[in-house]
């Protein structure tokens, strides 16, 4: 029996980012942990999804898994793409295997059921993903996520319900015209490209969120956009000055939870 014991971290993510839509993401500063050790008491949780996605690399059989959440729970953070990344990469570690990024999202991605904060989990970073690829394009942004985490709950697989299964061509041509705007800043990190970028037509007008319109129709000092976070509820100010942002947000909405979360140039490890 082993005497050890394997600490593994995953990060939180936001998704799309405004027009890039299922397919970017990027890591922050809030982290999630397993601890795996040798010899439990009883079988392995079945029904817990970290458990099931350490299933997909090694057997979970006769381990002890002790989970460590921060990252809130059905807000658009990416907590369920933390959890299925620690399980895999804690299962890679477990059992020294050396994998490869995208051969962990190919794994874990049904799971997650699409593949944008899964990718920027394990990649850390700005991460870009498209037919099982992943493309960590930056490691850091010129803008600080400010996050404004509301208590509602939002589950993924509900809101994407809403979204419709067809667009204008106008639409479409907008958001071609963001989401390259989006790639540009990112690549160059540029914040005026950013700041462009920050609009979107295909899922934001489907996920009604009066929180960033508020946020949008004014922005606090230091901001030059905001995001809708993956599906919700919660809303990414994007700023230059995250001090005085936040300190601003926290006076405006003494409801919510603001929370300045920088880019995380690292993935789950």
């Amino acid at each position: 029996m082993r005497d050890d014991a394997a600490m593994t971290v995953a990060p939180a993510t936001t998704a799309n980012l405004g027009p890039g839509f299922d397919c970017a993401a990027v890591a922050l500063e809030l982290w999630n942990e397993v601890e795996v050790t040798e010899g439990a008491d009883g079988p392995p949780d079945a029904a817990h999804i970290g458990v099931r996605a350490f299933g997909l690399v090694a057997s979970p059989e006769g381990l002890a898994f002790r989970w460590t959440d921060r990252i809130p729970r059905a807000r658009g953070l990416g907590s369920s793409a933390a959890t299925i990344a620690l399980g895999m990469v804690a299962a890679a570690k477990w059992t020294a295997q050396d994998l490869a990024l995208e051969d962990l999202l190919a794994r874990g991605g049904p799971l997650e059921g699409h593949s944008d904060n899964l990718a920027a989990c394990l990649g850390g970073g700005a991460c870009l993903t498209w037919n099982g690829r992943i493309a960590r394009v930056a490691v850091d942004l010129p803008l600080t996520p400010v996050a404004v985490i509301p208590r509602d709950l939002v589950r993924t697989p509900e809101a994407r319900l809403a979204l419709p299964a067809e667009v204008s061509h106008a639409d479409a041509s907008f958001n071609a015209a963001h989401a390259a705007l989006l790639g540009a800043g990112i690549a160059c990190g540029d914040p005026g490209l950013l700041a462009a970028a920050f609009e979107d037509r295909l899922h934001e007008p489907y996920r009604p969120s009066p929180l960033l319109d508020t946020i949008r129709a004014e922005l606090p000092a230091g901001a030059v956009g905001a995001t809708l976070s993956g599906s919700g509820p919660t809303v990414i100010a994007w700023a230059e000055d995250s001090a005085v942002c936040a300190a601003e947000l926290g006076e405006r909405f003494p409801q919510e939870t603001v929370m300045v979360l920088p880019v995380s140039p690292r993935g789950a490890h």
